[in-house]
């Protein structure tokens, strides 16, 4: 620990010590522009699914790099965003349960139920928290602000936690790459809600652009109009998404950026139908992602990528070397590490049902653990429950009318599963009781254990204990106050800023006005360095580590 929070330190001190040079290299850094859609999963035409005309997609994708083999760590949203912004596993992190709590960007006034309709793995009641992460963990974009990027959010954080001011320069519906100063580069993002699985029933009332009879139905779903309907709604809304892309790049060109500017898309996890989301199979983890280079070539690879590698590589691609503590791999940039020969899913609490799956991943086999395989592979979750195709999925259960392959996802579970995901792509053929993939079964079993090995699984500890360890007496602590100190120099006056609790990262603003009011989405600069203030002018400062509520606004004037 100490020696990542010396790593920490290091990295800080260097941009401090060059800030001179910093400013030469900000004008050899690129743009970059992540375009994250929700619950979709390869079913797009550069994949080889033409159920949806998306020419916006298919142009970018002429231009850029696709990802045959990208992978979500969870197959729902807040944990597996937990991973995109820390470049480490929730496992590791102790993010793996969905949801934690509410969070809201509204200093002092979060609040969390004592008590949810939701229970752990051992039957213990459990409440709203925000994770508590580990104190050398930052977001990975402070390292962004840190290096002279200019970095917004629009609009969805959903890390498990509260995003602290720190982390990005704006973070609100109005966020935009035009806000950056001219001479800094950008890393901007927007969060397209379109084809999130609740518009499959707040879009019913608008027409369908696909039409239900050409739909693929896959095997694992009966074959009927209410199936069939709900699959054409989200074919109709990836079309939707589409033409918001196209803004996006639009808007790009018009400002004369799209050469200077990497542009990531992906998805947040796979699809959003029944036995998708929230399911540990290629349907609910493997996503589309492709990424448009400013020198890179365009094409297909099948090289593994993770999302706990997002992280580390757009820091590599920003000329910024990642921390050694992210588990994550730069798959691009300078410092791209080798290849994955593996990725790793895990599966925990999906709101008011908690199970326990770690999962791992070749290109070719999917390896399961259930470490309750009593339990069966439905997950009764009354959010699903709106999806409008389940009423009916359930009446077929009930009444005995589903055949064999539609039926295995409400079956009890066994202790392992194999899936061979070439042959078997919708992973319906167990082949973990086959004794001719017995070796495979044994090295894929061995692949999980190594890679569990040298880290944490927090998901091993009942929740309703975790959060005592969080949150200690079930409280949420506080941030300390930042502390002022006054440098005296021959040019002038600087003030140093530092907090007693350890991980907490500083923000602050240089006012005329002795009397201002901030909130979440004032200017707040993050604090890497001490800095000048003249005589009369006013310091606001907060401080937060992440999970802890932040400090008061501290106020101090310069005498």
């Amino acid at each position: 620990m100490i020696k990542h929070i010396y790593l920490l330190v290091s990295l800080m001190t260097l941009i401090s010590c060059q800030s001179q040079e910093k400013k030469v290299e900000l004008k050899k850094q690129p743009n970059i522009l992540w375009i994250v859609t929700e619950d979709i999963s390869p079913t797009l035409s550069f994949y080889g699914d033409q159920t949806a005309k998306t020419p916006n997609l298919d142009k970018l994708a002429t231009e850029s790099l696709v990802f045959d083999n990208a992978f979500a760590v969870v197959g729902v949203c807040a944990p597996t965003r937990s991973s995109i912004i820390t470049g480490m596993y929730p496992t590791s992190i102790g993010t793996m349960h969905m949801r934690t709590g509410q969070d809201v960007m509204s200093w002092g006034k979060r609040s969390y139920a004592d008590h949810v309709d939701r229970n752990d793995i051992s039957g213990n009641p459990i409440r709203q928290y925000a994770a508590v992460i580990p104190e050398y963990v930052k977001c990975f974009t402070e390292y962004m602000r840190a290096a002279g990027y200019y970095c917004t959010n629009n609009q969805k954080t959903d890390y498990q936690f509260a995003a602290p001011v720190t982390a990005w320069d704006e973070n609100n519906s109005k966020s935009h790459w035009r806000h950056a100063p001219k001479d800094k580069p950008f890393f901007s993002v927007f969060n397209i809600g379109t084809t999130h699985e609740s518009q499959l029933w707040k879009k019913s009332d608008l027409p369908l652009t696909v039409d239900p009879k050409t739909v693929p139905v896959p095997p694992y779903f009966p074959d009927n109009d209410a199936t069939r309907e709900t699959i054409a709604r989200h074919y109709s809304n990836i079309e939707l998404m589409d033409a918001e892309v196209g803004a996006f790049i639009k808007q790009l060109k018009e400002d004369g950026l799209y050469d200077n500017t990497i542009i990531f898309f992906y998805s947040d996890h796979g699809g959003p139908l029944p036995r998708q989301k929230r399911e540990i199979y290629d349907s609910g983890l493997k996503v589309p992602f492709m990424v448009k280079g400013i020198k890179t070539n365009s094409g297909r690879t099948d090289r593994m990528i993770s999302f706990v590698d997002l992280a580390p590589t757009v820091l590599s691609l920003a000329g910024v070397e990642p921390p050694l503590y992210m588990e994550g791999k730069a798959f691009l940039g300078a410092y791209q590490t080798d290849k994955r020969d593996y990725v790793l899913g895990t599966s925990d609490r999906f709101d008011e049902y908690t199970d326990r799956i770690r999962a791992i991943r070749n290109k070719q086999f999917l390896y399961l653990r259930n470490d309750f395989p009593e339990l069966t592979k439905y997950k009764d979750v009354g959010y699903r429950k709106q999806v409008p195709m389940m009423p009916t999925f359930l009446r077929l259960r009930d009444e005995g009318k589903l055949d064999a392959i539609q039926h295995m996802w409400f079956e009890t579970k066994t202790n392992e599963e194999l899936y061979d995901c070439v042959n078997d792509p919708y992973n319906i053929k167990n082949l973990a009781d086959d004794p001719a993939y017995g070796p495979i079964l044994k090295n894929m079993r061995q692949a999980l254990k190594d890679q569990m090995a040298n880290r944490p699984d927090l998901g091993l500890i009942p929740e309703s204990q975790l959060i005592n360890t969080m949150w200690p007496d079930f409280e949420q602590p506080i941030t300390k106050s930042v502390t002022f100190n006054v440098i005296e120099m021959s040019q002038g006056k600087t003030v140093s800023l530092s907090c007693a609790t350890r991980g907490a990262s500083i923000a602050y603003i240089v006012s005329d006005n002795p009397n201002e009011h901030f909130d979440f989405n004032s200017k707040w600069k993050l604090y890497t360095e001490p800095f000048s203030v003249e005589k009369g002018q006013t310091v606001y400062t907060v401080a937060q580590r992440i999970g802890y509520m932040e400090s008061k606004i501290d106020v101090f004037q310069m005498q």
